[in-house]
């Protein structure tokens, strides 16, 4: 069976696991679920999950748990990378890594793009729902308020991206010579922010945005 990709488009969760699937040249097929509605992954995962991505596979399906939240990440790497997603000599402070791209940065990146995403959606009952998915973590009027501080909650981001852009001029990718799967998260931030061309990384940033651009056309020669 063709590896079957559950993915909301514009997740910075789904961005990494597609960049995977592309660079390592693994055949799939996506199925889109759409952000106002998240029963058809609810159904699959049997009630214990509702987020994206989720992979299905010859039975399989795959998805993050509290006690592995890269089992996704995990399984790419498992069965079709080699363990070069997450080689030992990274061990520790690649993860360290990842969570903060993860936990920190994400929830800077994606206050950038929500609010165009949104305004896209244009059924207003789907629109809704959204919304109130949003308003119920970060609070009534949060969407507006993003469009509203935009400038700020990029430099915000961009602070924060600053250790990134030094390290970037050292290196081609955050570990060396190639990308490890802390990079493939990284590279699910930026383009999420990025996401619809309400945002694009400062010229400031330039060691990142090579970075980006080399990424987006990675390749594993094997």
């Amino acid at each position: 069976m063709k590896l079957l990709l559950h993915e909301m488009r514009h997740s910075p969760y789904c961005i990494p696991v597609r960049r995977v699937l592309e660079a390592y040249k693994i055949s799939y097929t996506v199925n889109a679920i759409p952000a106002w509605d998240r029963r058809e992954l609810i159904n699959l995962t049997d009630g214990t999950y509702y987020q994206v991505p989720v992979i299905e596979t010859d039975g399989r399906i795959i998805y993050e748990t509290p006690e592995d939240p890269l089992a996704v990440a995990h399984f790419l790497d498992s069965e079709y990378c080699e363990g070069t997603l997450f080689p030992a000599d990274c061990a520790g402070l690649h993860e360290l890594i990842i969570e903060h791209i993860e936990n920190t940065l994400e929830g800077m990146g994606f206050k950038l793009s929500d609010p165009l995403f949104v305004e896209g959606i244009k059924d207003i009952g789907e629109r809704y729902m959204v919304i109130r998915h949003k308003e119920r973590s970060f609070g009534r009027g949060c969407v507006e308020e993003w469009k509203k501080h935009a400038a700020g909650l990029a430099e915000v981001l961009e602070t924060a991206l600053a250790p990134y852009e030094t390290r970037l001029g050292t290196v081609p990718y955050l570990f060396g010579d190639a990308p490890v799967y802390a990079d493939y998260a990284l590279f699910g931030v930026v383009e999420n922010a990025e996401f619809g061309g309400a945002y694009e990384l400062d010229s400031s940033l330039a060691n990142l945005k090579l970075w980006q651009s080399e990424l987006a056309n990675y390749i594993v020669d094997r």
